[in-house]
């Protein structure tokens, strides 16, 4: 006769009440775990940051809502509508900034769209328009909105002559707005090109 290896335990043969008590112990370790959630993890900067690019913004401070700004557009009976928008420290403060694009909701058509660059307000922390990159009066269409490295990149649809039907733009131009010395420069990188 030959003798197992390792002798049966009578805890090794599980019983509906092992199960019952199982499930409670998990059940037990998944309800503490959500209530006891460790802090945000916040990082800090080594030394060695390089003085001229763009500070990340701390977590704790989230990018002004375009949703609750007024715009400064005339919209008449339609209001402003949100197409796109984008978000990053762009003047290096440590605080995000949102360029957003934005044009009226217009029934029929292509509205043209406006550019706007929003910040907090330092006193109240309310975001508010502190630029105009694009404005709406010139006959722009945004198709791509993008902040990398501390700039805005846009793709903006257009037109060679006023001549051209608001259906049909036929210039495009890749252009990108960097902060410097107070105010945002414009430098495009492609040249505009035909549609």
């Amino acid at each position: 006769m030959q003798h197992p290896a390792v002798p049966e335990l009578s805890h090794t043969h599980t019983r509906p009440i092992h199960w019952v008590a199982t499930a409670t112990a998990v059940a037990g370790v998944v309800a503490l775990s959500s209530v006891l959630q460790p802090d945000a993890a916040t990082a800090a900067q080594t030394t060695g940051q390089a003085a001229a690019g763009p500070k990340s913004a701390p977590a704790h401070i989230a990018p002004p809502d375009p949703a609750t700004v007024a715009f400064p557009l005339e919209c008449g009976p339609v209001k402003a509508l949100v197409q796109k928008k984008a978000s990053g420290d762009l003047d290096g403060d440590g605080r995000p900034e949102t360029v957003a694009v934005v044009h009226c909701d217009a029934p029929m058509g292509t509205p043209p769209d406006g550019v706007y660059v929003l910040t907090r307000d330092t006193d109240s922390g309310k975001p508010r328009v502190v630029a105009t990159l694009v404005d709406p009066k010139d006959r722009r269409t945004a198709t791509a909105l993008s902040v990398r490295d501390g700039a805005v990149h846009a793709t903006l649809l257009g037109y060679s002559s006023p001549d051209v039907p608001s259906c049909c733009p036929d210039v495009t131009d890749d252009v990108k707005w960097q902060w410097k010395n107070g105010t945002f420069v414009s430098d495009t990188p492609s040249q505009t090109r035909t549609v």
